[in-house]
């Protein structure tokens, strides 16, 4: 491959690629509400030349570019969250802005600029004639990511019946390679109580008490040491190879967490002893840890083995409507994944980067002090679809793509335009390095 003509042809694409993700962004694309994302996402790949483009029953959009053996995907999700407070903002988050170098705007590095740089990436191997009858690349604009990571490559995989031999998420790495991520689940704890006047609580059995004492071996959980005198040892034993055979990559990953992120009661009134209490777990996973190992870690706590039969704890399930209409439901499990640092996948990844930009990360003036600080390969802090695409159904998946995790879910969200530049030619030269 010539990288240079790559670069080259990644660089003029600036000002379409600047133009593409401003007109995606200015329609709101909340979880569930896709649908103008979606369609000027399709309209920009037949402009383009894509050979086949598909919205499936879901209402993902899948461009195909090629007719090649090898079926290698790209992945972005096109929802985003809310704007939260609009008087954080100090611009229409709609309308957004640019600048020479920056792009603001919802859902400009969460995660719009990946479906951007995918799409004019394809491109790139069609003009320069880097399509071959090894691979064909597949550009996926995903909905529901916000809502249920992982959902939509469920319906892809099963109900589609698409299946890459790899996927690269087209989520921001910060202009690195990531090979990784902590995986979630989210996990319910209902305790009963008994009613009664609130004059005279010994008569009754109040669920928020003993809801209280859950919560403060909860936190131990999440707090203590794994040192043999604790009764209840802390998740950071799952760093430990005494405890988890998956510990190097645990370490990789880090430790994982729970906390308390919602909680609800019944009560007659505010003169009555609570009758019942619910709290919401967040529980982040390392490698190690499955959702069945999760829920027995809460089931035995002190305190919950306490309460007994008084105490149920089951994960959530999702099921919430498409914009299409569509209902499928799944549990609220989102599994950590890994890829190996000597996977094919990898190693073509970073050939594909090297070759192109050398051995550390580049972006914008603001963004080269902490990304040349952090190693090239490294993994995510939060969660994205590789849950479902390699921690549910075992296809590689690998990381790259335009704009900071830190942009996420923030007011005053940017990106940057170098970063789509870097993105789309790495995707362009990708599926020949791994297809040679």
């Amino acid at each position: 491959m010539d990288y240079n003509k790559i670069k080259e042809a990644a660089q003029n694409y600036q000002a379409d690629m600047t133009k593409f993700l401003r007109e995606i962004v200015k329609f709101p694309g909340e979880s569930c509400d896709e649908k103008a994302h979606i369609d000027r996402i399709a309209e920009e790949m037949r402009k383009l030349g894509f050979d086949k483009v598909e919205i499936d029953g879901m209402g993902n959009v899948l461009g195909y570019m090629g007719t090649g053996k090898t079926l290698i995907g790209f992945d972005a999700h096109i929802d985003t969250v809310g704007i939260g407070n609009k008087n954080n903002w100090n611009f229409d988050p709609y309308e957004g802005y640019e600048n020479e170098t920056e792009i603001g705007g919802r859902g400009v590095s969460d995660q719009c600029g990946g479906i951007v740089s995918a799409v004019y990436g394809a491109k790139i191997m069609k003009d320069l004639g880097l399509l071959n009858d090894k691979f064909t690349a597949l550009v996926v604009g995903t909905v529901q990511e916000e809502d249920c990571d992982g959902l939509c490559w469920q319906y892809i995989i099963n109900e589609d019946k698409v299946r890459p031999e790899f996927v690269v998420s087209t989520e921001p790495t910060d202009g690195g390679i990531y090979r990784g991520q902590r995986g979630r689940m989210e996990i319910r704890v209902d305790v009963k109580g008994v009613s009664c006047h609130g004059s005279a609580p010994e008569r009754g059995d109040n669920a928020i008490y003993k809801m209280a004492d859950i919560l403060q071996n909860v936190r131990s959980l999440n707090e203590n040491d794994a040192a043999d005198d604790k009764e209840i040892k802390g998740l950071v034993k799952m760093l430990d190879e005494k405890y988890n055979k998956e510990w190097k990559e645990a370490n990789f990953l880090g430790r994982g967490t729970v906390t308390a992120s919602e909680i609800f009661f019944t009560s007659p009134s505010r003169c009555a002893v609570a009758d019942s209490c619910s709290v919401s777990l967040d529980r982040r996973m390392t490698a190690g840890e499955t959702w069945e190992s999760c829920l027995e870690e809460i089931r035995n706590l002190p305190n919950v083995k306490k309460y007994g039969e008084d105490v149920t704890v089951s994960m959530y399930e999702y099921s919430r409507p498409s914009y299409t209409g569509l209902v499928y439901p799944i549990e609220c499990y989102f599994p950590t994944w890994v890829i190996p640092e000597d996977h094919d996948v990898t190693k073509a990844l970073e050939e594909s980067y090297k070759a192109l930009y050398g051995d550390v990360r580049i972006g914008a003036e603001e963004t080269v002090a902490m990304r040349t600080a952090r190693p090239l390969t490294d993994k995510w802090t939060f969660s994205t679809n590789g849950v479902s695409i390699m921690g549910r159904n075992g296809i590689p998946c690998i990381g790259f793509g335009p704009g900071a995790e830190a942009q996420a879910h923030a007011p005053n969200e940017k990106t940057w335009k170098q970063d789509l530049v870097t993105c789309a030619a790495v995707y362009a030269a990708l599926p020949g390095a791994y297809c040679k």
